[in-house]
């Protein structure tokens, strides 16, 4: 008792005297006149508290002060440990601090030779405290300027002390043994030892925000973080060898005050966007651990190794001491990525998860909730991050280990069932991006294949949760979501029944199954398409890619798509020519032209050869026999006997070229032509050696009936688009064969005569009359005189010359067929003309109507949304193809007003809101800029709102649709919009004087106050 009260008094006296040497030093700097004064002044309390020799400062100061500096008193060691102690633990540092980050550094630290302020001045803050120190320099980084001192020079003077202290001084290391240290002697109570470890962690990680602009480079957040975070973990290294070394220590929760200090300046350095620098640190070091420990030789486990091997043991408190559930999330989260992209193994993944996070995920229950529920249902992360988090938290076993067969199957169970619950709601497939949908059918998927039969039978409402979630899937019109249901079915079946899985896509096939389904690497247009029955058709507007002034649609490859190349390509080469003569009966020979020339020419062979006679083959004698179309109304009869396959077939292969002829029964068989055509059931198989299935006949044909009598055929088709008398593919097939019409309408070619003038006057010429002119083919040889073996006199000359083969023609001596008539392409011109706008009202409105009535069989906003789809995908093809022309000026208010009904452009479905941006663009394109600004200044409502609508609705569906192509579409809307709106000012601009005179007196109406179209640039 008498021994602390002396060591108490001693104290208090050692403080007295350190209080009042401070102030002396105080009052000496505030008084001086030179710089050496101040020297002086420092130095005569520095050499009470560091090893400093007056000849180390000698050089610094004039000779005329030399003897006052060396007269100074120096103390012995313990006093000067003694009043280190008393100096930086008291009020006495604070103080004096100040005066040297204040005082000193604006009027004197410039002046100071490099050892006196390296010596001297460096001193107090390099052999100081170092938890002392970090909480009187940072606040200096934030000085605003004021008349006593110089901002600026404070700011930079603390600049480099937190540089030379923190960063190459390593006093984070020293912070942390003063902590332990603090501990160890009872300093401070746990409670008081928290706050001071918050308290420096929250000012050292606050440095690189507070930092000026121009401060040093290595206070930039990448730079400072990335030493901290060496600092921090060698110094938990440290504790750790410590740890096992000092066997003096009874209380081992004292030492945790360095683990303490680390996890809170991690909390910190996450929760100021820090994480990837954190982990890019942490990451190396504990990878090497693991690995240094994975070896097949070792007696003991993993989890052994890293609870009894010193340097070792900090990895699994580390994460126990970061408190905040937000960051250790963060670190979780981070930690995952970037070792996805280090390509580790499963074991290593697994086990770097069950190191850091192995406590925490047992104790806290907010952890078990990250890694159960938000990342594997929130969040998106690669495949093998996904299959390390169902090793670490829901299986929790190692994979490929003995102790997979002790797996936690109710985990399983559980986390199964969350899983299947989110996957098989329709809502969560509308409302969800792609990418997620993809990931969480991975879990779903992975989570399946570690579960036996009993297992599922186990799990509540399972069964009935995973056909409902394939069912729904299965529906969709996009190619992937089908495949995610046609995937998960297949694991399903095996778990069922592993000798016989089910296979509903083609990539089911093998037995490994990609998990990322075609998403890990990037893709230039996405495939996607629809499976309606049992038919496949590839969906047409499965990329849609607006740029500028163009809306390029991209097909995707497939059946229909092949259709549609197919009939492009014939739109090219098959040109009409009005004046060609057909005869309809010959229509069925013009596939077998050439096997007629083929016989033809053996015919000739084996005439001029009798050695070469060959027997006659007579298996083709019946040809003859079967039965051939000639007559539209025999194709309709045909088609009508659905029991007859024979003639069904042979009727739709001559369909196309009948309608295509144009004969004068196709008007009044158009209609009962197009029924027959879509209610025809064509045989699935396709013959060998054919081009084309039934299918694309059929389609062809109808695209080719609507083309060459629009009225009549768009009158029956639209009839059975809202027929309850057909299913869902041929609604699809309807609108298909409408869009495909209407850009052949559009883009329709003929042949026509070019005009030649004559000469009224014939040319003289130096060739003799009867010598025929050098006219013909290019290529064509010479005339030459045929030398006659008849009688001497010849009444006329004959002549004859070398022709060169015509195009398709290979061999010589074919029978040619002449014609009352034969065309002279040379004197053909083809000529482009868009044949649709004529035709638009009847293309558009009928199928506009009714769209919003719930009929029996018919539900166009509910289950048939794909039809619903396409046709608005169909109606925005049909505007397009009716560009500038006034029947796109007249169609366009109708369409708009369908589009911005709210049952339409809030469909739940993407791929319905998808159709509605791509109508909408095509609006953009098909409307005159002059039709524009002309209905702005009369106050058209119905075209000014309607635009304007586009645009609001377009900037929310760009700001808030979860779909990303849905994004992608709206901004390129937006932009077609600006252009649209650019060029209609500037025809406002380019009218003429006399209009812009009255155009001055012209005012808007009332009604058009709220209606406005916005042009970029200029609102500002």
């Amino acid at each position: 008792m008498e021994r602390e009260e002396s060591a108490e008094k001693k104290r208090i006296e050692v403080e007295s005297r350190v209080l009042e040497k401070v102030g002396h030093v105080i009052s000496s700097i505030d008084d001086a006149k030179h710089v050496d004064h101040v020297i002086i002044a420092l130095y005569s309390l520095a050499v009470y508290l560091f090893p400093l020799h007056p000849n180390s400062l000698s050089g610094s100061v004039d000779e005329q002060y030399r003897d006052e500096l060396l007269s100074v008193e120096v103390p012995s060691g313990d006093e000067k440990t003694e009043w280190w102690h008393v100096f930086y633990k008291g009020s006495g540092f604070r103080a004096f601090a100040r005066v040297l980050l204040y005082d000193v550094a604006s009027n004197w630290l410039a002046c100071f030779p490099a050892s006196a302020r390296k010596h001297l001045y460096d001193a107090f803050f390099l052999d100081g405290c170092a938890t002392e120190i970090v909480q009187v320099v940072v606040p200096c980084l934030q000085l605003t300027e004021t008349v006593r001192y110089d901002a600026s020079t404070v700011c930079s003077n603390a600049e480099r002390l937190l540089v030379l202290c923190l960063l190459e001084n390593e006093l984070v290391l020293q912070m942390a043994e003063e902590f332990t240290i603090g501990c160890q002697l009872g300093d401070l109570s746990h409670e008081q030892l928290k706050q001071a470890i918050s308290r420096a962690s929250q000012l050292i990680t606050s440095i690189p925000d507070k930092a000026r602009r121009g401060a040093p480079t290595s206070l930039s957040p990448h730079i400072f973080f990335k030493r901290l975070t060496t600092q921090l973990l060698r110094g938990a290294e440290d504790w750790d060898l410590k740890l096992v070394n000092k066997s003096t220590v009874s209380n081992e929760n004292h030492l945790d005050a360095t683990i303490l200090f680390v996890g809170e300046a991690f909390a910190r350095i996450c929760r100021r966007g820090s994480a990837d620098v954190l982990l890019s640190e942490v990451i190396p070091l504990i990878l090497g651990h693991v690995r240094s420990v994975l070896s097949p030789t070792s007696d003991l486990s993993i989890s052994e190794i890293f609870e009894s091997k010193p340097g070792f043991r900090f990895w699994l408190k580390i994460m126990e001491a970061v408190n905040d559930p937000h960051s250790v999330e963060r670190i979780a989260e981070e930690l995952l990525r970037q070792l996805a992209a280090q390509n580790l193994n499963a074991i290593e993944g697994y086990w770097i998860l069950r190191i850091l996070f192995g406590q925490v995920y047992e104790n806290r229950t907010s952890i078990r909730f990250a890694f159960v529920d938000k990342f594997l249902l929130w969040k998106v992360f690669p495949t093998c991050c996904l299959r390390w988090i169902i090793d670490f938290a829901v299986l929790e076993c190692a994979p490929g280990s003995a102790s997979l067969k002790s797996y936690n199957a109710r985990g399983l169970s559980d986390t199964m069932r969350r899983l299947a619950v989110a996957w098989s709601r329709k809502e969560f497939i509308q409302s969800t991006p792609t990418e997620q949908q993809a990931y969480v059918t991975a879990a779903f998927g992975l989570c399946l294949e570690k579960m036996s039969k009993e297992d599922l039978e186990s799990t509540k409402d399972g069964l009935h949760l995973i056909l409902q979630g394939v069912s729904c899937r299965l529906e969709n019109p996009l190619y992937l979501i089908r495949k995610m249901a046609s995937t998960i079915a297949f694991v399903f079946s095996k778990i069922i029944d592993p000798k016989n899985p089910l296979y509903l896509d083609d990539s089911c096939q093998e037995d490994t199954i990609d998990w990322d389904f075609g998403l890990a690497t990037p893709r230039k247009v996405p495939a996607s398409t629809t499976v309606l029955g049992d038919e496949k058709t590839h969906d047409r507007e499965s990329s849609i890619q607006i740029s500028g002034n163009r809306i390029q649609n991209s097909q995707g490859e497939g059946v229909g798509n092949t259709f549609k190349t197919k009939m492009e390509k014939e739109s090219v080469f098959n040109l009409i020519d009005p004046d060609e003569i057909i005869d309809p009966a010959n229509l069925n020979n013009e596939c077998t032209f050439n096997e007629y020339e083929s016989d033809n020419a053996s015919e000739d062979s084996e005439a001029s050869d009798d050695s070469s006679l060959q027997p006659y083959d007579l298996t083709d004698d019946d040809a003859d026999l079967k039965r051939k179309f000639s007559q539209l109304v025999d194709v309709v009869g045909a088609l009508r006997k659905s029991d007859d396959a024979e003639g069904v077939e042979k009727s739709l292969d001559v369909a196309e070229k009948l309608i295509r002829a144009s004969p004068d029964e196709l008007k009044y068989l158009a209609g009962d032509l197009g029924k027959a055509l879509v209610q025809v059931r064509c045989p699935e198989f396709t013959v060998e050696g054919d081009e084309e299935s039934a299918e694309e006949k059929r389609q062809k044909a109808l695209v080719a009936l609507i083309a060459m009598s629009p009225f009549e055929a768009l009158d029956s088709l639209n009839k059975l688009l809202y027929s309850p008398n057909v299913d869902i593919s041929q609604r699809i097939m309807i609108l298909d064969v409408i869009t495909d019409a209407a850009q052949e309408l559009a883009s329709s070619r003929i042949l026509k005569t070019a005009h030649q003038p004559t000469a009224l006057i014939s040319s003289i010429s130096d060739q003799p009359w009867f010598i025929p002119r050098n006219i013909g083919p290019p290529g064509a040889g010479s005339w030459k005189e045929i030398s006659s073996t008849g009688t001497p006199l010849n009444w006329s000359y004959s002549y004859e010359r070398e022709l060169p083969p015509k195009a398709g023609q290979i061999k010589r001596g074919k029978t040619r067929r002449w014609n009352l008539r034969s065309p002279i392409l040379d004197n053909k011109l083809e000529w482009s003309q868009n044949r649709f706008p004529q035709y638009a009202a009847a293309f558009m409105l009928p199928a506009m109507q009714g769209f919003d009535k719930k009929r029996r069989g018919v539900d166009l906003l509910g289950r048939d949304f794909i039809v619903l789809g396409k046709l608005i995908y169909m109606l925005g093809v049909c505007i397009k193809c009716a560009a500038m022309h006034p029947e796109a000026s007249v169609l366009a208010s109708p369409l708009l007003d369908m589009l911005r009904s709210r049952e339409i452009c809030h469909h739940a479905e993407a791929y319905v809101r998808r159709s509605v941006l791509y109508a909408a663009s095509c609006v953009l394109l098909a409307l005159h800029p002059s039709y524009v600004a002309s209905a702005v200044v009369e106050g058209n409502i119905e075209i000014s709102g309607g635009l304007d609508w586009v645009r609001v609705w377009a900037l929310q569906v760009a700001e808030s649709d979860t779909d990303g192509e849905c994004h992608t579409l709206a901004m390129a809307c937006l932009q077609l919009h600006a252009e649209m709106s650019l060029q209609a000012s500037r025809a406002l601009e380019t009218s003429s004087k006399d209009a812009a005179s009255t155009a001055k007196g012209i005012t808007l109406p009332s009604s058009m106050s709220h209606a406005s179209i916005k042009i970029p640039y200029l609102s500002s």
